[in-house]
């Protein structure tokens, strides 16, 4: 007998849930990448370490398009599963990176691990907006948020445990070496601590990709392409369609704002003083912020406030904290830029289904081109890297982060609109 319509599409956002919890714990990873790769590849600034997240998120500006041609022959279900196997080909690069340790190498990891997930992400998430009705998309995307932000909490925590155990005694013993033998033998070891989680990695990557492709996931039409043929009406390019546009640029900033808070936390707090021991771990209480948030979400998008609503208490918020980030000092500092964490975490719920309202047959380009908007994450940090520089850690951080604010509340307020009625 075959299950109900209910029971298939509660098991269908069982598994893309899982695939979130996948790749927010792959993405998270990062925050403590920076401090661990700037130690063992014995980089001297942090605007060197921050090409971690370049690397990691640019390769969505480049494979987000093609990623959308390639979902055109595979479909939605095998489009998951290959980008499962790309990321797990990314994994295994961190094996020969870490004897070598050269960063280059371990750049290429992350620019494939992202590669994969810019495929995956272009299939799941217009696939979890379109599998339900559009007005609730908010809500569904903010449950997959807490797949994702619970995995990316617990992934920094898990890889900081291995790999920058006793950091902070590692880096007094490479910094105090006069020895450049005993020197280089402290960073390969502090290198390969790396091999077996990313091992580990690989194999279960793998093991999912397979699981993908032997579900009973369905195939769905994209964007109930015919239903919303009225809506597209004659227009004939993705560009006729600024919403979209205004969309891409928001998540640009969007997601620039949510790296700043996640990953470069922990630098800001080392750059106050902070030691590594406690920073390592920072990266996660933005994470468990933005749980709070996608549980607000869950229980109050559509029924009591709209997307665009939240959307812009959202901004609201981020604006406030910024300002407070400049306004305290030390720890206090630090914890305004971890309830960054809960600002952010119904921007992306709200920002995306807005952004792909009434794009018709062209959704799964519309859908790439917001992935690549998630090149954000590449270009903010390296301007938070040039401005601290000239402001200082605070002041860096406020001059990156209000102008990113200030457009997700123009998109809110307005910006979603534009171009709709015409």
């Amino acid at each position: 007998m075959s299950s109900s319509p209910k029971n298939s599409y509660a098991f269908s956002i069982a598994i893309i849930g899982m695939l979130f919890f996948i790749f927010g714990f792959v993405t998270w990873l990062n925050g403590t990448l920076i401090p661990f790769l700037k130690l063992a590849c014995d980089l001297k600034t942090d605007a060197e370490a921050f090409l971690v997240t370049f690397a990691f998120y640019m390769a969505y500006f480049f494979l987000a398009i093609p990623s959308s041609f390639i979902l055109k022959f595979t479909g939605f279900k095998k489009g998951m599963a290959w980008g499962l196997v790309v990321m797990a080909v990314g994994a295994l690069i961190f094996i020969p990176a870490a004897h070598t340790r050269v960063f280059g190498f371990f750049l290429t990891g992350l620019f494939v691990q992202g590669m994969g997930l810019s495929l995956l992400q272009t299939a799941s998430n217009p696939y979890i907006s379109i599998i339900g009705p559009i007005e609730s998309a908010a809500q569904r995307i903010s449950i997959m948020g807490i797949c994702n932000k619970v995995a990316g909490g617990i992934s920094p925590l898990v890889l900081s445990a291995i790999v920058l155990q006793g950091a902070s005694e590692i880096e007094m013993q490479v910094n105090a070496a006069t020895d450049p033998a005993i020197r280089m033998q402290l960073l390969d070891s502090l290198a390969q601590r790396v091999i077996w989680p990313y091992g580990i990695m690989t194999v279960v990557l793998l093991i999912l990709a397979g699981m993908i492709l032997l579900s009973p996931l369905p195939e769905i039409e994209t964007a109930s392409e015919h239903e919303q043929e009225t809506k597209a009406g004659s227009k004939s390019s993705i560009l006729q369609f600024p919403h979209l546009l205004l969309g891409v640029v928001c998540i640009f900033v969007y997601v620039g704002a949510e790296v700043m808070a996640g990953d470069v936390i922990g630098p800001y707090g080392k750059s106050l003083g902070i030691s590594l021991d406690e920073t390592k771990n920072f990266t996660s209480y933005t994470l468990f912020a933005m749980v709070i948030g996608y549980v607000v979400g869950i229980f109050t998008i559509p029924r009591y406030i709209r997307q665009e609503t939240a959307l812009r208490l959202s901004a609201l918020v981020g604006l406030a904290f910024s300002l407070l980030i400049l306004l305290t000092s030390g720890y206090t500092s630090v914890m305004f830029i971890a309830l960054l964490g809960l600002a952010n975490a119904l921007m992306w719920p709200a920002i995306f289904p807005l952004a792909i309202d009434g794009l018709g047959k062209f959704t799964k380009i519309g859908s790439a081109l917001l992935i690549m908007g998630i090149a954000g994450g590449a270009i903010i940090p390296q301007g938070y890297a040039a401005l601290a520089e000239q402001l200082g850690p605070q002041g860096g951080f406020v001059a990156s982060l209000v102008p990113c604010y200030l457009f997700i509340l123009y998109y809110a307020v307005s910006g979603h609109r534009v171009g709709k009625n015409k």
